[in-house]
């Protein structure tokens, strides 16, 4: 019975001492999650529409960015600053994303960081890609957020709250996507979709694309791409990953310096989401942004120096 409350109701559960415990998958935790993925199946008799698809792809762009800029860059790395206000709204944006709350998120990212490719990261290649992929997020010692990684923003209610009944966004997002589609059939009959075919395309097709286009950086780019820096992990840096996923992609990058709001070091590393964290400073909705340090440029040229000259003396 807790299992399936926990759906519901993210209450917090005491760190496990058996590892092997936290390390098991509990598959009737993840129900709601295949059940996500078996409603793309629906596809097969709501069909699709021009419409349909441009939702679907929309959404995914702005909740891609609310995953990278807010979930990643503020509440993981605090690369920037804002008022309350908009810290709360960009984690009611990041919960629509159905990848929980922002302090869950966050504090798992920032474990990620401290035990990165060793045996306490969840998420790390070594133990598999699958595992990396998508089986650790099932895990018993995954489920809990680790509020002791992330007390700098736990201290706010309404955070929490969001966090804990971190079903409940996504919820209401599915309601109203559906009703969208339903008003539309009504009143805009030449589009040619309904409710039923905006909640295939627009929250459930959606939602599984922006899920496992953010965790190919838990998975592949720690797999494939290339390593400007000596890092403590086998983080990458992928061009093609930094488009799926905004800038995300430059993950070598983000390992050596985690701490600056820009993971496209340089002006030819496309960044989309540093772009857009730029027109939201433009605004004034964001502030402070932290910049790539000259000394992290410097530290650039000097290991591409190193690696030159051991390539002549292997030659």
């Amino acid at each position: 019975m807790k299992k399936t409350v926990s759906w519901f109701d993210g209450h917090e559960l005491s760190q496990s001492s058996d590892k092997k415990k936290d390390d098991q998958v509990d598959y009737l935790r993840l129900l709601p999650f295949m059940i996500l993925h078996l409603g793309c199946l629906g596809v097969i008799w709501v069909g699709w529409s021009p419409f349909a698809l441009i939702f679907c792809f929309g959404y995914y762009f702005i909740r891609m960015f609310a995953i990278t800029g807010f979930y990643h860059r503020y509440f993981s790395h605090k690369t920037f600053k804002t008022n309350r206000f908009w810290q709360f709204m960009f984690a009611l944006l990041g919960a629509a994303c159905v990848q929980r709350g922002a302090l869950w998120w966050a504090s798992h990212h920032r474990h990620h960081h401290r035990y990165s490719d060793t045996e306490n990261d969840f998420h790390s290649p070594k133990k598999g890609f699958i595992r990396s992929h998508v089986g650790w997020i099932g895990t018993n010692g995954a489920f809990r957020t680790r509020y002791e990684l992330i007390q700098d923003f736990a201290k706010y209610k309404e955070l929490v709250f969001l966090n804990r009944f971190d079903t409940l966004v996504p919820i209401l997002s599915a309601v109203l996507i559906f009703l969208l589609g339903y008003a539309v059939n009504i009143y805009f009959p030449q589009l040619n979709t309904s409710g039923l075919q905006m909640l295939v395309w627009g929250f459930c097709i959606s939602s599984v694309l922006l899920f496992h286009g953010t965790v190919t950086i838990n998975s592949l780019a720690h797999m494939w791409g290339s390593k400007r820096f000596e890092t403590n992990d086998d983080s990458r840096n992928n061009f093609v990953l930094s488009i799926i996923t905004l800038g995300e992609g430059w993950h070598n990058n983000h390992h050596y310096y985690p701490g600056t709001v820009r993971q496209g070091f340089y002006w030819w590393e496309i960044d989309v989401t540093y772009y857009m964290l730029r027109v939201l400073q433009f605004f004034r909705i964001i502030r402070d942004l932290r910049p790539v340090p000259k000394k992290v440029y410097q530290d650039a040229k000097l290991d591409k120096l190193v690696r030159v000259d051991e390539s002549d003396e292997k030659r």
